[in-house]
């Protein structure tokens, strides 16, 4: 069981980087939607988000801090790279922070506790079973975010290289379609 999650995890993580191949860096820096979404911001809040669920709830520290993680940090500073991060920077440390989260996986039982401290008091004692299934929906939740990002970017679409997992149709013709039944509705 806990095999199947890791697997579900890593492949959900290789997708997302996935979105990234391809693009230049402005590409990966740009805010496609309202809220400033952008694809390497996805990936840099994703690593903050291996780092502490993986790391600090199970005391496994990775042992380095960022500024744009501390408590005084810029609201959203995990969720777009600076001028001075470059995207090999921000990949190099999503692939540490799996690495390190890896090892916590591969380290503890299912059923060892931790203590995620930014949850409520309720809810803080968890499990790395609840951990690992959280990260899967976090992550797919965010990987769910490129796939939309990286649409409008260049209009590729797809789960991976090599399967895209689309149906094989005019999609052109299908969107027009689609505008038209919003219209009568």
């Amino acid at each position: 069981m806990k095999s199947d999650l890791h697997r579900y995890l890593r492949f959900v993580r290789e997708a997302l980087l996935w979105k990234l191949d391809g693009l230049s860096d402005h590409d990966v820096r740009r805010p496609l939607t309202p809220t400033g979404t952008n694809l390497l911001g996805l990936v840099k809040h994703l690593s903050a988000m291996e780092l502490g669920y993986f790391g600090d709830t199970f005391a496994r520290p990775f042992g380095e801090r960022f500024d744009w993680m501390g408590e005084d940090a810029e609201p959203n500073a995990d969720m777009w790279a600076t001028a001075d991060e470059s995207r090999e920077d921000i990949v190099d440390l999503y692939r540490r922070a799996c690495a390190h989260a890896d090892e916590t996986i591969d380290a503890l039982d299912l059923d060892s506790p931790g203590t995620v401290p930014w949850w409520s008091e309720e809810r803080r004692s968890v499990t790395l079973h609840l951990v690992l299934v959280h990260m899967i929906a976090e992550t797919s939740r965010h990987a769910g975010h490129a796939d939309i990002v990286r649409e409008l970017i260049d209009g590729a679409v797809g789960m991976r290289q090599g399967n895209d997992n689309m149906a094989p149709v005019d999609w052109q013709a299908y969107r027009a379609k689609l505008e038209d039944v919003a219209r009568e509705a």
